[in-house]
């Protein structure tokens, strides 16, 4: 995945928010050797090295490699602080767009579902009885912005940021992401999309000087495709 790929969607002396691409990890997980978003961020901003975690300097939460969408890094120590902050206090409005398998029936609903893993083991968690382990609560609320023959096009806003939350909530209603291969792995993916259909669109946050901003970020061209093949125009 090249880096040159990232496109920076606001920035000022304290916070840098980016249109990650899919298919780009955020940050080394000592498993592969590829290129990181903490790669791209270190060689535009080498000051950010000293800032938070050493092992992801900067990153004040995370997206998983294969979606897409806003993700904020802190340029500074104070700024790293105050949005830490925010994201522990579920302060920041996180709001997803994802095409998953079948018609919702409900236009609108909330999962509240603890998450815990997954008694198949591996990356898997669950949000149903097959879940092992310490159970952590995790809520999730969505509304159907369109339907189509075999999807639904869902907004979601977690209110937790629980690992794999959306995706293990939404397998847990009977309706998993599309082309999500860990979660619905049998399913055929639709639409064009070869990676999960699931895209960070905006996230509402506080800067430093108290003024609140809503940053949105563009649907990629596998989005905007499958809007195509679907008859739903953006």
């Amino acid at each position: 995945m090249a880096t040159n790929k990232i496109q920076i969607l606001y920035e000022d002396n304290d916070v840098l928010v980016i249109n990650k691409p899919a298919g780009l990890i955020v940050h080394a997980d000592g498993r592969t050797n590829e290129p990181t978003l903490v790669d791209w961020v270190l060689g535009k901003y080498p000051e950010i090295k000293m800032v938070g975690d050493a092992a992801r300097p900067g990153i004040v939460h995370r997206l998983d490699r294969d979606t897409s969408g806003a993700l904020v890094i802190a340029k500074n120590q104070k700024a790293y602080d105050f949005l830490r902050e925010q994201f522990q206090s579920r302060k920041v409005e996180k709001i997803y767009h994802a095409f998953v398998y079948g018609r919702v029936k409900n236009d609108e609903g909330v999962i509240d579902r603890p998450i815990a893993r997954s008694k198949r083991g591996g990356a898997l968690w669950s949000a149903t009885r097959g879940k092992k382990g310490k159970e952590r609560d995790a809520v999730t609320e969505y509304k159907v912005l369109k339907r189509g023959d075999g999807y639904s096009l869902i907004e979601l806003r977690p209110l937790t940021g629980r690992t794999h939350q959306l995706r293990v909530h939404l397998k847990a209603i009977n309706y998993p992401v599309v082309c999500d291969k860990l979660y619905a792995p049998k399913k055929e993916c639709l639409l064009g999309f070869n990676r999960l259909a699931l895209h960070a669109r905006s996230l509402t946050l506080a800067l430093i000087s108290g003024k609140k901003i809503k940053i949105e970020a563009p649907y990629p061209n596998d989005f905007e495709e499958a809007l195509k093949i679907a008859n739903l125009e953006s």
